[in-house]
């Protein structure tokens, strides 16, 4: 899942903003709720902690996804200096 991401065009940093607006949000949707329903108290916090809950996964994903984008960058940058060394290193036995 996190490669399809990666190669739609989803980087780390759409998530961490993501996160970081579920937060807001969820303060916004608290206050909303707190003063426009007459619901009470207890149904905002339910809201806020909903939409609240949210930021963890946006989070996690933000953290995979980075994981993803460093392992391709070393991938690539690897493979040719291991390709070089291979065919420039003479073969010997091990131990000598």
């Amino acid at each position: 899942m996190i490669k399809k991401l990666h190669q739609m065009g989803v980087r780390s940093g759409h998530m961490y903003t993501a996160g970081l607006a579920s937060i807001a949000l969820s303060c916004g949707v608290w206050f909303m709720s707190k003063n426009t329903e007459r619901a009470g108290l207890d149904r905002a916090d339910r809201w806020g902690i909903f939409i609240g809950e949210w930021a963890p996964t946006f989070f996690a994903l933000g953290v995979a996804l980075r994981i993803e984008e460093t392992h391709r960058d070393m991938q690539e940058g690897e493979m040719g200096v291991f390709e070089q060394a291979e065919s420039t290193r003479s073969r010997s036995h091990a131990g000598v």
